[in-house]
């Protein structure tokens, strides 16, 4: 089990309904990063999406550039390239330029693209869109690594290719590649010496087929000479959180429906069932769901910390559940309340509380007798 503190983040999509204005949506996502920085959240990821209406970020390092300029120190994730759309030595180049622009603040996470309207309206077959991930990452990671590749397939080619700016993290910027339930995931991310970002919920089935898939990706890390922490495990949730249960529960009926609507209409696969009548309910008792107080999420972190053995981030799953004033007070509530529990943020402060006290009486009976001689003192010299 891993021993380092705990790190948290956020994983936006982002998900912004059909009824609102998507300028101000897009700068309120700005303005969220800008809150979670101050919050100190470790990082934040950013999705791509090319279709679908609700995820309206085509080009996370757009995003992430404008997001590098209002912030100090949150890392700054691509959650997820899609790099089987693109051709590798653009995708690399345009990370690279990043990771500059950030002074080293970039993360590289890439997938195959979870939308089938985009790989249809590309004219890309659904079912060559891992395969053409595997052969874009076996192109980009060396390319992040400063090697010359050349290389051919049915997509894209490259000759002598090598990247003009090295990139500024050495020996190359963190990685991350996406995983729900199969191991294609696990796969890739260890044969890359990748992190695994997964998504998927916390029940125990959930967190069983979670633990299997990080087994593999060490597995496969350890067979092509790579190396994977668990450090490099992060878990996304869909949480909110409130100052009471039932104010959380409440805040959810603002976009919870909203969401699973698109879940059902637009999402190759829904995580919540059609036949549902109270998705709200639903996903609580599933563990899809995690709402409530700072304590709740204490509890099933810590739950999840021991079945899997521990990893390295929890991230928030930023669905725009609830109106923007709680959401900003859940993310508040996590670095207030969440945060130090996991990163041992009030020990010294506890063990010093606690030292003071068990010599209170007799320290309060020595200041006492030490406050009686003085006045006495100055009583005998008048």
């Amino acid at each position: 089990m891993t021993t380092s503190a705990l790190r948290f983040g956020v994983f936006l999509g982002p998900h912004h309904a059909l009824d609102e204005n998507p300028t101000l949506a897009l700068q309120r996502d700005l303005e969220l990063i800008e809150h979670l920085d101050r919050l100190d959240f470790d990082e934040v990821w950013i999705g791509e999406h090319h279709s679908g209406g609700f995820e309206i970020i085509a080009a996370p390092e757009i995003f992430l550039a404008a997001a590098a300029e209002r912030t100090k120190r949150i890392r700054l994730g691509t959650g997820v390239k899609t790099v089987s759309f693109t051709h590798p030595m653009i995708i690399a180049d345009q990370m690279v330029q990043l990771d500059h622009m950030t002074r080293g603040r970039t993360m590289f996470g890439a997938g195959p693209g979870a939308l089938p309207t985009d790989a249809y309206q590309m004219g890309v077959d659904p079912g060559d869109q891992r395969r053409r991930m595997t052969e874009a990452l076996d192109a980009i990671v060396p390319l992040l690594e400063g090697e010359t590749v050349s290389m051919e397939t049915d997509w894209f080619t490259l000759k002598d290719a090598k990247l003009h700016l090295a990139p500024y993290t050495k020996p190359r910027m963190e990685m991350a590649v996406t995983s729900v339930r199969s191991p294609s995931g696990a796969l890739c991310a260890g044969k890359y010496g990748a992190g695994l970002l997964v998504l998927g919920g916390i029940s125990d089935k959930a967190l069983e087929a979670q633990t299997e898939n990080w087994r593999i990706c060490q597995e496969t890390a350890d067979a092509n000479n790579r190396t994977v922490d668990r450090r490099q495990w992060r878990i996304t949730v869909m949480t909110h959180l409130a100052d009471t249960k039932e104010q959380a529960l409440k805040d959810m009926e603002y976009g919870l429906q909203k969401w699973v609507d698109y879940s059902h209409h637009v999402l190759p696969a829904s995580p919540f069932p059609t036949d549902v009548d109270d998705p709200l309910s639903w996903g609580i008792e599933n563990q899809l769901l995690l709402i409530g107080t700072p304590d709740d999420a204490i509890k099933e972190i810590e739950r999840v910390q021991k079945q899997t053995g521990g990893f390295g981030t929890f991230l928030f799953f930023g669905n725009n559940f609830a109106p923007w004033e709680a959401t900003k007070h859940s993310y508040e509530l996590a670095a207030r309340y969440v945060f130090p529990h996991f990163q041992n943020s009030n020990t010294s402060r506890q063990e010093s509380y606690d030292v003071a006290r068990a010599g209170h009486s007799k320290l309060q009976a020595d200041f006492k007798q030490a406050v009686d001689k003085a006045s006495d003192a100055y009583k005998k010299s008048r």
